[in-house]
């Protein structure tokens, strides 16, 4: 019973708070500008572009400012290439099984780049979830959006670099090269099952189920793998409650677009605290960016991001008991 009560805690307990309000702040000024610039040109469509773009503020926090630059430029180029491969994909109409594929070969690929720049936060997920959104878009020019979404990294980045609140900390290497393939290889296998799970059962949104597969790989430990899976399935039903009440409203184009921006804030800044929590935000904040670039019935938009994030967590939880389990194998074979 103390033993339980103990994990209830652990679940639910808040990180220390490290100036997070700074972070946050600069999340907001990095995906509301372009935000703002969009909308005002009358392209609420590639509000999701640049928003990606500007995931790239987020790394490298607690660094110094020479190395905060150096990850969120490597973290920029994963994300618009992720923007820019999923555009293309979808400008090509590549059939679904090709895409969970793509998706899963790209997963492995920025977990190996993920590792060798040592990202905070850890893996290659935003970087994955903007190649599956973008991909699953009806995308006409996937140049416009690769370069909307280039020039909001740069302007997040800029606005990284022109910060000094950040304390000297070293950078957190993860172990090297045999660890890092056979994480890769996780995110490979976690993400391509995922998907392909997804689509034998019909549901309309795979890369959802591709990302909540990932989730659980970017933790740390056998059960800060299991806590990260279940804040990711808590959050998100919540974060869903927030959204359906939001668009209960039907607010118009403008206004998703000023939630997007406001949502910002509170997701960063209980990101490194709480996932689950953070994730409360970050939910509507998603889709109110996906309704803006592919508008559609939210009941639907809603239920199938409850019923993939279940399906990709639980995938992910299936990856993670196998990796737990092959060093015991391997050491019984040796």
């Amino acid at each position: 019973m103390r033993l339980l009560v103990a994990r209830i805690r652990g679940f639910a307990a808040l990180g220390p708070a490290q100036e997070d309000h700074w972070p946050a702040l600069r999340m907001v000024l990095g995906v509301g500008i372009p935000t703002a610039a969009l909308l005002v040109a009358g392209h609420p469509e590639l509000v999701i572009d640049a928003v990606f773009g500007g995931f790239a503020g987020m790394y490298g926090r607690g660094l110094s400012r020479a190395v905060r630059l150096r990850h969120q430029s490597s973290a920029g180029a994963l994300l618009v290439a992720g923007v820019g491969l999923g555009s293309s994909l979808s400008a090509l109409q590549a059939p679904q099984a090709a895409l969970v594929l793509a998706e899963a070969a790209f997963a492995g690929l920025a977990s190996l780049a993920a590792d060798r720049v040592g990202f905070r936060p850890a893996g290659p997920f935003f970087a994955l979830f903007a190649f599956g959104a973008c991909a699953a878009l009806d995308r006409a020019d996937p140049g416009v959006a690769t370069a909307v979404a280039l020039a909001a990294a740069v302007f997040a980045i800029a606005i990284g670099a022109s910060s000094r609140r950040a304390a000297a900390r070293r950078p957190v290497r993860l172990p090297g090269a045999p660890p890092s393939l056979r994480r890769a290889g996780g995110y490979v296998l976690a993400v391509s099952a995922a998907g392909l799970a997804a689509l034998a059962l019909g549901i309309g949104h795979p890369h959802w189920a591709m990302a909540g597969a990932a989730v659980p790989l970017s933790a740390t430990g056998f059960h800060g793998r299991l806590r990260r899976g279940l804040h990711r399935v808590v959050g998100t039903l919540a974060g869903l409650g927030l959204t359906g009440a939001i668009l209960a409203f039907h607010p118009t184009p403008l206004v998703m677009g000023a939630l997007v921006v406001v949502l910002q804030f509170p997701t960063e800044l209980f990101m490194a605290r709480h996932y689950a929590l953070a994730l409360f935000f970050f939910t509507p904040l998603i889709l109110l960016m996906t309704r803006l670039a592919l508008p559609g019935p939210a009941q639907a938009l809603i239920a199938d991001r409850a019923v993939e994030t279940v399906l990709g967590v639980l995938v992910g939880f299936a990856v993670v008991l196998i990796d737990a389990g092959l060093p015991r194998r391997v050491r019984a074979m040796g």
